[in-house]
């Protein structure tokens, strides 16, 4: 019976994977994103800018939402995460996020093909958001107490890789029956379903209700399955109580390399993936001028690819540990990033190519397939790492720790990227900082020992691996 209700939780809880998917997957990466920078770059080029400032003020607009939004959950997490380990209450909180989440996702239905509810749309896309990580976060605090540390490799795969399989339907549904084209037909060539009116483009639009639907659906297995440990009755903290305890472990990383490393170290390799994540969609709009039917279809392939391998990568964590699945997808995502950067639709690495040549596409395909499999096999492993640097009695702050550091720097690459994009005008080498903060994150790995603070309690001397 025991173990029966354990399988219960982690489905349950696996079950958040799967209905947030959407938000990353339509909104942040090939529906939504993509349709805003059009809309966005045509509304600026109307206004008086050139085609290349136009499409470059779009990248820019984005990434500085994103950056706002990167930073309030950086700041915000820590504090979230103790006062939860503190009252012992974390789904009242995921209660308050997912309600936030899902009305923030509709209001995406008003942003119009002619920039009218532009800058609306992506305040309420980046709130949305924004409460959405905020429920992961806590969330992801659950995951220690599923079993020991050389289990939790696999349930964390099998988590990420159930996530992406959402994501695939999810987009599989919007490109066959809901987001047109530039012919307003969808993928199998009828116009969106439910009468939404192509030339206004309310098929992409609704890819809002639509996620918002979703979440609010799938979140229900979530609720009804999870389950806290209950806790005896004790005085409400107060909040200098809680952030004098936050403060305290804070503090102790300096004697804690391992941990230090790794945060840190992950800090910039995840802003880096949550910066491919983002502009992938943007880039294919802008640079290959794809649209979103191809970019749906660029999803799937790397949803897909992302589904396996993050399966793969849960069996290759629990049998080698997770740090070398981290390094491994590290240098693959390297390796895209180059090429990313070296590409455009005339030329590759600085060789012409004809006009028309499919070979951006086909190389960028592949591309996706890299970023959608290493990333999520990546996130899956860094959780896993994460949780053989947790305390168990304070998980929650431990994940929020591990917020804190994956979002104090989120301002970094949308930043950088702005930077890059506007004294370059090119969107291909405002990719660059992308590779730097890959590097700088898989160089900090090295300090990062591989059984994590376990080794180091027992071994301190040990702690350079």
């Amino acid at each position: 019976m025991a173990d029966a209700t354990l399988r219960k939780r982690i489905l349950g809880w696996s079950f958040f994977d799967w209905a947030q998917q959407p938000y990353a997957t339509l909104g942040l990466t090939f529906i939504f994103a993509p349709y805003f920078a059009a809309v966005a770059a045509d509304l600026f080029q109307a206004q008086g800018s050139t085609e290349a400032s136009a499409k470059a003020s779009a990248q820019s607009l984005w990434s500085s939402a994103q950056t706002i939004s990167g930073l309030f959950i950086a700041f915000t997490a820590p504090f979230l995460g103790a006062w939860a380990d503190a009252t012992g209450r974390r789904l009242p909180w995921i209660w308050v996020f997912s309600i936030i989440t899902a009305v923030c996702a509709w209001s995406l239905w008003y942003v119009l093909p002619d920039g009218t509810g532009l800058i609306f749309g992506l305040v309420m896309f980046w709130i949305g958001f924004t409460a959405a990580e905020s429920a992961f976060n806590l969330n992801n605090a659950a995951l220690p107490s599923f079993g020991p540390p050389d289990k939790i490799g696999r349930i964390s795969g099998g988590a990420t890789a159930f996530g992406y399989w959402g994501g695939v339907v999810a987009l599989f549904i919007m490109l066959l029956i809901f987001a047109e084209n530039e012919s307003g037909v969808t993928l199998i060539g009828i116009e969106p379903v439910l009468g939404l009116d192509p030339d206004t483009r309310e098929g992409t639009r609704s890819v809002g209700p639509f996620i918002a639907i979703w979440f609010a659906v799938f979140m229900i297995p979530f609720f009804l399955w999870s389950r806290e440990v209950a806790r005896p009755p004790a005085k409400r903290p107060s909040s200098k109580q809680v952030i004098g305890d936050l403060w305290t472990t804070v503090r102790g990383l300096r004697q804690r390399r391992s941990l230090a490393a790794f945060l840190v170290g992950s800090m910039f390799y995840r802003d880096a993936l949550t910066a491919m994540y983002s502009y992938g969609g943007i880039y294919a709009s802008l640079v290959l001028e794809w649209q979103i039917i191809q970019i749906g279809v660029f999803g799937i392939v790397a949803a897909i690819a992302a589904a396996i391998l993050s399966w793969v990568g849960g069996i290759a964590d629990q049998r080698q540990g997770p740090k070398p699945v981290i390094v491994t997808c590290c240098l693959a995502l390297i390796l895209v990033s180059v090429v990313i950067v070296g590409m455009s639709r005339e030329s590759l690495f600085g060789m012409p190519l004809d006009q028309g040549s499919l070979v951006p596409d086909v190389i960028f395909y592949i591309c996706g397939a890299v970023i959608g499999g290493a990333g999520g096999a990546l996130y899956s492993a860094s959780r896993s790492m994460m949780t053989r640097h947790t305390n168990p009695d304070r998980p929650a702050e431990a994940f929020g720790l591990f917020a804190l550091t994956g979002k104090a720097t989120a301002f970094l690459a949308p930043a950088l990227i702005t930077v890059f994009t506007t004294v370059t005008q090119s969107n291909q080498l405002g990719f660059l900082p992308v590779i730097f903060l890959f590097l700088l994150g898989l160089f900090l790995l090295r300090w990062v020992h591989p059984e994590g603070d376990r080794a180091e309690w027992s071994a301190p001397s040990s702690s350079s691996a």
